[in-house]
This record gives C-alpha cells, structure tokens and sequence, in this order.
C-alpha cells in the first residue's frame, strides 16, 4: 500500500468516526499532494509525499512559536494535533547519538577537516538521514563537529 493510499485510507477512517481534527489535517496534506502531483504532471512517490508532509510539520513548528509570541494557546494546540497526526506517516526520527554517529562516520569518508567542508558533508549526510532528521537539527550537528575538529 502506498503513503497516498494510506493517507487516503485514514482520511476516510477519520471521516466516519467523526474526528474532525484527524479529517482536517489529512484533507490539508491530500491538498498539498495533490498540488504538487499536478504541478509536476505525474503520480508522487512516497518519498515525494513525505518532503510534502516534512515541509507542513516544518510549516506548523514555525507557526507555533509565532502563535506563543502572541499567546494564543488555542492555535498552539490546533497545530501541535497537526503535528502529532502528520508525524504517524513520517519515518521515526533518529536519536541524537544515532545522528551524531552517522555525521562522524560521513565526516570520516569524506575527509573533511574544517567547517570549510560543511557543504561536502551536508551533501553527503541528507541522504542518508533522507526524512529521519531535520535539515536544520543536521546543519547545526555538523557545524558543532567540524568545530571541534577545527584549529
């Protein structure tokens, strides 16, 4: 079963047991998708759909602090559920020992010494973490590595 039918599956799951929260959120993704599948004129892969969904959760945790810089708890919530539900067809996250290993073990095949070597590193990294960690949450790991390694 693909991620599409499976979202679609628990669309219609949410729909019949009433669970507006659940319904919205998944209807929100299906729009996104659907955008995309036809600005690009083809059917998505899963990995596809899954930067789609990554970019909405990213969406939603900027909103969040915004939403607390203006106290409002109440869109604070709604987009914590968005979260929470998206985060069910997102790949488990790696632990941050998981990430700073497979960073060293990069750093290593790739030779890089200083943080002049950041970029050949992030290239190198992003595919392999491919979904399982945040770019940022990388970006940030790689810099405080090749900082202590830096003279």
């Amino acid at each position: 079963m693909t991620l599409l039918e499976k979202i679609t599956r628990d669309m219609k799951a949410a729909m019949k047991a009433g669970n507006k929260e659940k319904l919205s959120a998944l209807r929100m993704v299906l729009s996104q998708v659907k955008n995309k599948q036809i600005e690009k004129k083809e059917p998505l892969e899963d990995d596809e759909i899954l930067r789609i969904i990554q970019g909405l959760v990213r969406q939603s945790n900027d909103a969040i602090a915004q939403f607390k810089q203006g106290h409002r708890a109440d869109l604070v919530k709604k987009e914590e559920t968005f979260i929470s539900i998206c985060q069910a067809y997102l790949p488990e996250q790696l632990s941050e020992e998981d990430l700073k290993k497979l960073i060293r073990e990069t750093i290593d095949e790739v030779s890089a010494v200083t943080l002049k070597d950041m970029g050949k590193v992030m290239k190198a990294v992003m595919p392999k973490v491919a979904g399982r960690a945040d770019g940022k949450r990388v970006n940030q790991i790689v810099r405080a590595i090749l900082s202590e390694n830096s003279p």
